[in-house]
């Protein structure tokens, strides 16, 4: 081979890892962002990374463009692993127009989405790019029709995670919005359909970037995005955390990690955790980090409906995903947007084969009419059709109030949930005592000769009937009541139990879940 061929490669690989040159590489930093090979770098296990297609360039004339072109196309794409586990990856590079989208880049993207599907492998896209280039027009869009369409394809047979590091605007969001779980990094990133400037044309609105479709917008506000981050760094780190969590693909189940955490361990701090008093809140994840190896739970979507809690945790070195009404926020009412979050948590969990632990302590459904108008029987029929659809096996523990509509929602034994637990101080019943007493004895007590007193006397009788779990179990709508100290071994003991659990659903293409 001739020294004059190898010197061409080498010098066609150092313009394409220099990417738009030093000097928007330096301002890229002097914003706070790494690099896309920076990126990729921290992001996989060291030394793993395999670079495809790092010579391709784009084949647009017009504008002047056949004059600029930078080997890789402002998009680094490949595979690697991380924690020695497969993963395919690729970067939007913003020193290369803008990071924009090309017709030649879709298809490095789409390629190694391919890869991944065929090999079982989750995919992680980082996003940075000013949306779709300009001068290749509808060839860009394709490219972006192109990925959407293995986003939609991919979706529930390999993990798809998104961060965003930088703009993603216009058609270039469905991407993301299509993922497992979008990342967001503060200060840096923002996701818009359309920006401040056409806001303000069309509907004379002002606002900035980021409040507009920054990190804690998405966060905390639309629930578009699930994590935020303060840097890349930290995000990165987010990434592979979230990774470790997850099997590679539908036919697998999440990785085991050894834990020195006793399994039949006891927790005295709960048989004394819940208020005497019904109406008083209390920190739901106190309970579950108790309850988990290591006391170590991954939340998901922490900044949005706080009246419900996903995530996950290790029992036994397994993963479980976890879902919790809240009642230190909002009393740990569904509503509108708990639902919604509920629902996609769940859908995602059931898709790749990680178990369900549901707790429970529900007062209801958010009463309203700007709950009813917004449609709060669809979006709540969304969780129970997502609970009820699941087939990985399903464990609930009531701890308090389990009322109405909401206590079927929330992995009752009706809906196909494996075994349901309940401490002591569950209460299982249509209503709470004081709204069911005003039905069934309101001109009684209306009545009586002191109308106090005779409320009293009904509230009380009325929770001596239900508030408690023993009516329930008595039907055997609850398996076992179990004292809260025992909680983490009965966990572990049911979720060993059911790890050979066989479910099925009807024969049909899918069902139609009230979008």
């Amino acid at each position: 081979m001739s020294r004059e061929v190898v010197d061409r490669l080498r010098k066609r690989l150092a313009a394409n890892r220099l990417g738009g040159g030093e000097g928007k590489i330096d301002r890229q930093h002097e914003q706070g962002k790494l690099t896309a090979r920076e990126r990729i770098e921290q992001f996989l296990d060291e030394g793993s990374f395999e670079e495809t297609d790092a010579l391709v360039e784009h084949s647009c004339t017009d504008f002047g463009m056949e004059g600029r072109k930078t080997p890789g196309d402002g998009v680094v794409a490949g595979h690697g692993r991380v924690h020695g586990r497969p993963v395919f990856v690729f970067a939007q590079d913003f020193t290369v127009f803008g990071g924009s989208l090309s017709e030649a880049n879709a298809a490095k993207i789409c390629k190694i989405m391919d890869l991944a599907m065929k090999v079982g492998a989750p995919v992680v896209g980082l996003n940075d790019s000013g949306g779709a280039r300009i001068q290749e027009g509808v060839a860009s869009l394709a490219g972006y029709a192109d990925i959407f369409l293995r986003n939609t394809l991919a979706s529930g047979v390999v993990p798809q995670i998104s961060a965003i590091m930088g703009p993603c605007a216009g058609g270039a969001v469905y991407s993301p919005a299509i993922t497992d779980f979008v990342f967001m990094v503060e200060a840096t990133s923002y996701m818009f359909v359309t920006g401040p400037e056409v806001i303000k044309t069309v509907t004379h609105e002002e606002v900035t970037k980021e409040k507009l479709g920054g990190a804690m917008s998405h966060n905390s506000v639309s629930g578009v995005a699930h994590f935020a981050s303060p840097g890349d760094t930290e995000c990165l780190a987010s990434i592979r955390r979230l990774l470790s969590y997850l099997p590679s693909n539908n036919a697998e189940r999440s990785p085991v990690v050894a834990t020195e955490d006793p399994l039949d361990r006891e927790i005295p701090e709960l048989d004394d955790f819940m208020p005497s008093d019904p109406n008083k809140p209390y920190d739901i994840i106190k309970l579950i980090r108790w309850a988990a190896d290591d006391n170590e739970f991954f939340e998901v979507h922490q900044h949005y409906a706080k009246n419900i809690v996903v995530g996950f945790i290790r029992l036994g070195g397994r993963t479980i995903g976890v879902i919790a009404n809240q009642p230190a926020h909002l009393a740990g009412v569904l509503d509108i947007n708990a639902s919604v979050k509920g629902a996609r948590f769940v859908r995602f969990c059931d898709a790749f084969n990680i178990p369900l632990w549901i707790v429970e302590d529900v007062p209801g459904f958010l009463p309203g009419t700007e709950q009813e108008w917004g449609g709060i029987i669809r979006h709540g029929a969304k969780l129970l059709f997502a609970l009820a659809e699941a087939t990985v096996p399903k464990v609930t523990v009531i701890t308090r109030k389990a009322y109405g509509g909401a206590y079927c929602v929330m992995g009752s034994k009706h809906i196909r949930t494996d075994l349901n637990f309940a401490f002591p101080t569950a209460e299982i019943a249509v209503m709470g005592a004081q709204g069911a007493v005003n039905i069934l004895y309101g001109n009684e007590i209306k009545n009586a000769d002191d109308p106090e007193a005779e409320r009293g006397n009904r509230v009380q009788e009325y929770q001596d009937l239900f508030a408690n779990p023993f009516v329930a179990a008595e039907r055997g709508y609850i398996d076992e009541v179990i004292m809260p100290r025992v909680l983490r071994r009965k966990l572990v003991s049911a979720f060993a139990m059911l790890q050979t659990k066989r479910d099925s659903m009807p024969a049909k293409k899918h069902g139609n879940i009230p979008l």
